[in-house]
């Protein structure tokens, strides 16, 4: 059956048509703006950003300058505190810092550095370097939104909120830094940090004094961070992704009982985190956390809950813990597919086996050994991270593995070499020691497979174990084991 489609009728203008009518039919309407004027009003809009963008500044500063001289553009004439540097700049604006210890010029700011318009801060050479000294008596930096720090240790700063730095938001960002021996006091929050995100961040030694909580962060989100010898908590209120929590102490609970809770972390979401030494009342390791992939080893509860303490835990190692009653856990934890012992009765999948740490000496190395029960023994719905504490993919073989490590295999990789086949994996990798593992090989993969051990021995050739073999004969599967 045919249809006839007839052609749309409307009148169009010619390809070659004047354009005269159409401008004037849209002069016509008070509802509609000529196209040229869209147009001009958004190459003006491109040409404000272009030109804003052509005028962002970099203003510098160093502690020894001689020549002080606003806006300080350039080395020669460079700002003597970053202070100063930051009130010449503009939003946008970059501000670099050369070695030194920079401390408070001016009481009305109460922190040596207040960063208060959305620019960059950071130093040249890097915390070892570079430092913002509170000198016991005042905030260290204050961070606006979407301002960013990075590349300081920020030390001795002391306050009742963020005595470390305070971040107005999440948009305001520390990276790279140092930030150490800060005290939080008067009930304090936030020895070391107060809000923010702190990516690759080392947080040590920093307090929340008189029942604060917080000591090396508060109301946070802390990325690939280590937090360790904190007191008033490592983390309260906090979100930690591949963070590293090793000896701190828990913070004072309060009326009526002043118990000390949470160790490592209180009342914060973990993932891919270790937690390792930390101590407290209750929780040694965390109190009222929701935990995902992390390892609690090694830490102690003087009451309950020397791993965990009303915590909610999946695919985690709480192994190795110490307390009066719950070793490992408390009754108020649920874990989920969790390796520790005894069996919990609250919540399902775990294991009670031995986890089989690569090294239990000072918790040294807390990834998995290749036999590790908790090899792809997780379950994949609780993953919240592509990548595990080493930054490795955090599924390897099919299923999740518990702890925060994922086992990492050796990958096999066969490339032509004329006449040859070279066939190499790695020595070793992210820690992992691959020694042990045997090529071998089989003409056929149906059942029964028989596999044979490749000759001849491994050569190890720039960290890779090499194996040449000749391509002769036919078809040849290669496998490695252990």
């Amino acid at each position: 059956m045919k249809t006839n489609l007839e052609p749309e009728k409307r009148n169009w203008p010619r390809e070659n048509a004047k354009t005269h009518g159409l401008n004037q039919n849209v002069k016509g309407r008070s509802d509609l703006v000529p196209l040229k004027s869209l147009l001009r009003s958004a190459l003006c809009a491109l040409c404000v950003l272009l030109w804003q963008s052509a005028l962002a500044g970099v203003h510098y500063v160093d502690v020894n300058s001689t020549n002080a001289t606003p806006p300080y553009t350039n080395w020669a004439t460079a700002a003597t505190n970053i202070q100063d540097a930051v009130d010449a700049a503009v939003a946008a604006d970059e501000v670099v810092v050369t070695n030194g210890a920079y401390r408070l010029r001016n009481i009305q700011y109460k922190a040596v550095t207040v960063v208060d318009k959305p620019l960059s801060v950071r130093s040249v050479n890097g915390p070892q370097f570079t430092t913002i000294d509170g000198n016991s008596g005042s905030r260290c930096a204050y961070l606006t939104n979407g301002a960013s720090l990075c590349g300081f240790t920020l030390t001795n700063g002391s306050s009742s909120l963020g005595a470390g730095v305070l971040c107005e938001s999440a948009t305001a960002v520390a990276s790279n830094c140092i930030i150490t021996g800060n005290s939080a006091y008067i009930v304090g929050i936030g020895g070391g940090a107060y809000s923010g995100t702190l990516n690759n961040c080392t947080l040590a030694s920093n307090s929340a004094l008189n029942g604060g909580h917080g000591g090396g962060a508060a109301y946070s989100t802390l990325n690939n961070c280590t937090l360790s010898g904190n007191s008033g908590s490592g983390a309260a209120y906090c979100t930690l992704n591949n963070c590293t929590l090793s000896g701190n102490t828990g913070l004072n609970g309060g009326y009526p009982s002043y118990q000390i809770l949470g160790g490592g972390a209180y009342n914060s979401t973990l993932n891919n985190c270790t937690l390792s030494g930390n101590s407290a009342d209750f929780g040694g390791g965390a109190y009222d956390c929701t935990l995902n992939n992390c390892t609690l080893t090694g830490n102690t509860a003087d009451y309950g809950g020397g791993g965990a303490g009303s915590c909610t835990l999946s695919n985690c190692i709480v192994y190795f813990n110490t307390a009066q009653v719950g070793a490992n856990y408390d009754s108020a934890s649920p874990l989920n597919y969790c390796c520790t012992t005894p069996q919990p009765t609250n919540g399902f999948g775990s294991i009670t086996n031995t986890p089989l740490f690569v090294d239990t000496n000072g918790w040294a190395n807390l990834r998995l050994q290749p036999s590790s029960p908790c090899i792809n023994a997780g379950n994949n719905s609780y993953v919240t991270n592509a990548t595990d504490l080493d930054g490795n993919p955090r599924i390897s073989g099919g299923i999740v593995d518990i702890g925060a490590y994922e086992y990492q295999w050796p990958q096999l990789t066969i490339a032509p070499s004329g006449p040859n086949v070279l066939l190499t994996w790695p020595t070793n990798n992210a820690g992992y020691d691959y020694t042990g593992f045997t090529l071998q090989s089989t003409t056929n993969l149906v059942s029964p497979v028989v596999w044979s051990t490749n000759s001849p021995a491994p050569v190890v050739i720039a960290g890779q174990n090499t194996v040449t073999s000749p391509i002769i004969g036919g078809q040849k599967f290669y496998r490695l084991v252990q």
